[in-house]
């Protein structure tokens, strides 16, 4: 028997407490909340001024928002005026949400004044953020308020979802028939220019310290986790001998000699054969030298996306390799 699976379960309670859809006009009527409720801050501050991208949703009219998910992502932020964090990362959320223009839409729930939603999501603490698409729960937000690491996330929605949402493409024609042309491009963070101009000069090391410090104030920020595995690729290949993919295939059981012809591989383009190698060595090897090759492949794996077939494949056969 399978293990269950906690988001089907979610998706299941949800579209079973809110399968009838009610009209989206409806929705247009309830952005923003009154001062002093969720959407008012957690001093009962006044609301920022009203978007028909930022609506407050009750039990009659979560039906209306589930529904537009089948054409635009819908953030659902859950929170209550005693859970001071779920209110700071609604304000961003409702920041973000204003200024993408309706390419994505939050809905706002108060936990206390709509128990079936907090139970349909199955709340046992706050904060909590739910993507919705297409009427199910896809993935849950990042918990937190840094705007910059929000931003990278839903632009990665976004972009994964383009093609099967047509209603973000519709809003971004819509922003520039407006004469919002262009979106005001996002200001360079002087922390990623710092670490691309040492890279630039070829001094890695310098190159990697910036990326560290990125990602020891905010571990989950993916662009500086690929910066560093490229930094280091490129660091190591640049030490490389030009022979050092013979070099490995005349010593089969020196591990370290497979790492290297492994980097040369990726670098030349041939990132299949690298992953091939590797997961050759973890098959033959035990201990430390399997660890290390292990590793390796997983380093080389974070220069590509999660989704790439090539990976994909590679981390399949890596789990046969291991058991």
């Amino acid at each position: 028997m399978s293990r269950p699976n906690p988001r089907q379960q979610q998706a299941a309670a949800v579209s079973a407490a809110f399968a009838g859809a009610v009209d989206l006009s409806a929705l247009k009527n309830r952005a923003a909340a009154p001062a002093g409720g969720p959407a008012g801050g957690p001093d009962g501050a006044a609301a920022q001024e009203p978007s028909p991208f930022v609506v407050d949703v009750d039990e009659a009219t979560f039906g209306g928002l589930v529904q537009a998910s089948t054409q635009l992502p819908v953030v659902i932020n859950l929170e209550a005026s005693w859970a001071e964090p779920s209110l700071a990362l609604a304000a961003v959320l409702s920041k973000l949400a204003v200024a993408a223009g309706g390419t994505w839409i939050l809905g706002r729930v108060d936990v206390d004044a709509n128990p079936q939603i907090a139970q349909a999501f199955q709340v046992q603490s706050l904060p909590m953020a739910i993507l919705i698409v297409q009427g199910r729960p896809a993935a849950e937000v990042p918990l937190t308020t840094s705007e910059q690491e929000l931003r990278q996330w839903l632009t990665q929605v976004l972009d994964q979802l383009r093609q099967a949402l047509p209603g973000i493409a519709q809003a971004e024609a819509r922003l520039v028939a407006e004469g919002g042309a262009e979106v005001e491009p996002e200001p360079e963070d002087p922390r990623f220019v710092a670490a691309e101009d040492a890279l630039a000069k070829g001094d890695y090391a310098a190159a990697e310290l910036a990326y560290r410090q990125i990602l020891a104030a905010e571990p989950g920020n993916a662009d500086a986790k690929a910066a560093l595995a490229q930094t280091g690729l490129l660091a190591r290949v640049e030490k490389l001998p030009p022979d050092a993919i013979a070099r490995a295939d005349a010593a089969p059981d020196d591990v370290e000699l497979q790492r290297s012809a492994a980097d040369a591989q990726v670098a030349a383009g041939d990132a299949a054969a690298a992953f091939t190698r590797l997961i050759g060595v973890v098959r033959r090897t035990a201990g430390d030298d399997r660890t290390a090759a292990r590793e390796h492949l997983i380093e080389l794996f974070s220069l590509f996306a999660a989704d790439d077939p090539e990976v994909s494949k590679a981390r399949r056969a890596l789990a046969a390799a291991l058991y």
